[in-house]
């Protein structure tokens, strides 16, 4: 417990904490629709509620989480997803409309999401160690791995116990941010460069790189989910594949294959220039995008959805490790910035697929349209690479 190699490891849980909480509730929605007679309006306030305090606290985070400091913070947000998950096996029954005691629970780990995904990145980047992008890139994965588990776990908890049970399954998800809680108050934590240097957001603007870093951050955010999002309803309604093989092959395959791009360079960073990855995987997700909005046959559009993953894997993660790098000193208002704008991108791409979709007759059309999304991030790379050069020259 005295080992940073234990704080990484508590960091990596906490991002599968993440996916809990982004990903458990979707499973019941059918079955809070049926019990508590919730319409589908209610069901996505419960989704854009969930992702809209995540954005607040991304934001308010950045102001104070470097006078708190990490390890409180850290142990706050576990203690908030604990408590949010645990609050949904009574609060329902408790209040008098069950709809506000589902709502106050999202409220509440949304709250401690929301710090998770600000803190857990600078804790990781600033633990000794010299191989950071690969660090950063075998963290994210987890939230991949974490993804598949609640899918997988649940879905046997629930063939094996019935979706009746699903208050005890609530509870069982909730020990593991307790646990992870427990943890926190043991292992070491690295102090934020903020807390001895008082960096301020005006420098970070004023930096030529920063804005190219947010482009890209909105982007790897847009082009992860404008597919995801819409991979199961995608597979079933556009390609014609009945539910189970287009959530197994199109949507799971999704997130295996975005977690083992991550898994990949995190083993493989030495030797594989982050740039050079970045770039050839905006290409392949340029040409997934087409391969899934192009095709009219089931088996390359499932392809496509698979291939998309492997291509966002490292958006995300390498976004993070280039700012960090090449922004010394951002501490977490920078990491704060990037989360917000990587959770505006979100939000953005699904609601962008599935507007365009409405007015353009399809799924695929909404998807032709969203490979702006890719292709801008390309851009940003070239932009980053200018910034970089210039600001090179400068100094």
């Amino acid at each position: 417990m005295h080992s940073y190699r234990a704080t990484v490891r508590a960091c990596f849980v906490g991002y599968a904490v993440q996916a809990v909480i982004n990903n458990f509730l979707p499973l019941l929605f059918t079955t809070f629709m049926a019990d508590y007679g919730l319409s589908l309006t209610r069901i996505s306030l419960l989704v854009t509620f969930n992702f809209g305090v995540q954005l607040l606290v991304d934001v308010l985070a950045g102001l104070f989480a470097d006078r708190i400091g990490y390890r409180r913070c850290m142990i706050a947000a576990h203690v908030f997803c604990a408590a949010g998950l645990a609050g949904l096996t009574f609060l329902p029954n408790l209040l008098p409309v069950p709809f506000w005691g589902i709502l106050l629970s999202v409220t509440v780990y949304a709250v401690g999401g929301g710090l998770l995904e600000v803190l857990v990145s600078p804790i990781v980047e600033h633990c000794p160690g010299d191989d950071k992008a690969g660090a950063m890139s075998l963290l994210h994965s987890f939230y991949c791995w974490g993804t598949v588990a609640v899918v997988l776990l649940s879905t046997l908890f629930f063939s094996a116990f019935g979706t009746k049970n699903w208050r005890i399954l609530a509870l069982l998800w909730a020990l593991l941010p307790a646990a992870n809680a427990v943890v926190f108050t043991r292992v070491p934590i690295p102090a934020s460069p903020n807390e001895a240097k008082g960096g301020r957001l005006g420098a970070l603007f004023r930096c030529r790189l920063f804005p190219a870093v947010l482009l890209l951050m909105f982007c790897a955010g847009a082009s992860e989910q404008a597919v995801s999002q819409w991979a199961s309803a995608f597979t079933e309604s556009a390609l014609h594949v009945s539910k189970t093989t287009g959530d197994l092959l199109g949507t799971m395959m999704f997130s295996i294959l975005m977690g083992a791009a991550r898994l990949f360079y995190g083993r493989k960073s030495a030797k594989i220039p982050l740039r050079a990855f970045m770039l050839g995987s905006g290409l392949l997700c340029v040409g997934s995008y087409l391969l899934i909005s192009l095709t009219r046959s089931p088996v390359p559009g499932l392809i496509g959805c698979a291939l998309c993953g492997l291509a966002v894997g490292i958006f995300w993660p390498g976004t993070t490790s280039l700012a960090a790098g090449s922004i010394p000193g951002g501490g977490t208002a920078m990491f704060a910035l990037m989360a917000l704008f990587g959770d505006v991108g979100c939000a953005s791409g699904p609601t962008f697929v599935g507007t365009l979709a409405d007015r353009l007759g399809g799924l695929r059309s909404g998807v032709l349209a969203a490979v702006m999304f890719p292709a801008l991030l390309l851009v940003g790379l070239l932009w980053f690479r200018r910034a970089e050069k210039k600001t090179r020259t400068d100094a």
